[in-house]
């Protein structure tokens, strides 16, 4: 018996971004779109005569604003939501409001361009949708087609020098669809002088400065977009850029991180896979890494490659995940020391780098 389409509903202002979004995502058999909307108002009418799996959701409309219309199906008949925002600074700040009110991931419109980028749109916009569809729709409380497959071979280059002795520890982590709370759950449990972060957060360009400024002014430690060079310092979360791999390096005792370009690696850029395989050949012991909330598989090989390297790692449990998917990997690949609540991932890493 075939497994049933997941069905979307689009709701854009603009008729051309409404066409090219359901071309985009009726090119993948697992997905149809059921209707669209010009804003949330027809939005409304569609959803009372056939209920989506799916809405991909602007922010920016007349009428009514995303925003606005998010919080009421939230309020009254919660579907997943998907933001599909413009990439724009100011529409940064809306977007992660909107994950706040319960929208479970955010992507970019797809622009004309060059086929490679509209095929990279395709992937990100399906996996998006898919991952939406699979969401559970909890708040999250205080402190408790054929893609290539790529691996992160061709963005890591190769180590070339013994590394220095040292015992600092560094923390590395990967979340995708609901890892925007979830990271705030985490980080605002940390203290000033927790060991220095680094992080890949499946987000788009523009979106995770807005997201790292954000969690900065919430959090006891500091937060920033990552830049390459900088260092990995007690106190200090540093976040993968959008639409860039993020490695962790070392020189001496120092470890420090490299912004890189490449391709996608497991549907992604940036790729957990690449972080966690560049913590394993760079900190090996002194290492650990985390693999949160999220839909794939994008980190476990690297977890993996992780444990094999003397590293800790731990996954979030399934009930306290927006989507157990690449936690699962991790550890259905025998990858994770420990599985723990959400609740408890920053108590964890206190007490082992203790």
């Amino acid at each position: 018996m075939s497994t049933p389409k997941i069905r979307v509903l689009i709701v854009d202002d603009s008729a051309v971004v409404r066409q090219t979004l359901r071309e985009v995502l009726e090119s993948d058999p697992e997905i149809e779109v059921i209707a669209t909307a010009g804003d949330p108002f027809v939005a409304a009418e569609r959803i009372a005569e056939q209920v989506p799996d799916v809405i991909t959701l602007d922010i920016e409309m007349p009428r009514m604003d995303g925003l606005t219309f998010l919080k009421k199906i939230m309020s009254q008949h919660p579907i997943p939501v998907v933001i599909c925002s413009s990439l724009a600074e100011e529409g940064a700040t809306s977007a992660l409001r909107a994950m706040e009110y319960g929208a479970v991931d955010i992507i970019t419109k797809p622009r004309l361009g060059t086929k490679q980028f509209l095929e990279e749109s395709r992937i990100v916009l399906c996996q998006a949708v898919k991952g939406a569809a699979g969401a559970r729709l909890h708040t999250l409380g205080p402190m408790h087609t054929v893609e290539p497959k790529l691996n992160a071979d061709c963005i890591l280059s190769q180590a070339t020098h013994a590394m220095a002795e040292t015992t600092e520890k560094v923390v590395v982590v990967g979340a995708s669809t609901g890892g925007t709370e979830a990271l705030k759950t985490f980080l605002e449990a940390l203290p000033a002088d927790s060991p220095g972060i680094v992080i890949v957060q499946h987000m788009p360009e523009l979106f995770t400065r807005a997201f790292a400024n954000r969690l900065d002014g919430l959090c006891a430690i500091t937060v920033k977009e990552a830049e390459t060079n900088d260092t990995v310092i007690r106190g200090r979360a540093l976040i993968a850029p959008g639409n860039h791999h993020l490695l962790l390096k070392r020189s001496g005792a120092r470890y420090y991180v490299e912004v890189k370009d490449g391709p996608l690696v497991c549907r992604h850029r940036p790729s957990v896979d690449v972080l966690f395989r560049s913590a394993a050949r760079y900190a090996g012991p002194n290492a650990v890494g985390v693999i949160m909330t999220g839909m794939g598989d994008d980190g476990a090989r690297g977890m993996l490659e992780m444990l094999h390297a003397g590293a800790y790692t731990m996954a979030q449990d399934e009930a306290t995940c927006v989507v157990f998917g690449m936690p699962k990997e991790a550890i259905r690949m025998n990858g994770v020391s420990k599985v723990l609540p959400l609740g408890a991932l920053a108590a964890g890493i206190l007490s082992h780098c203790r």
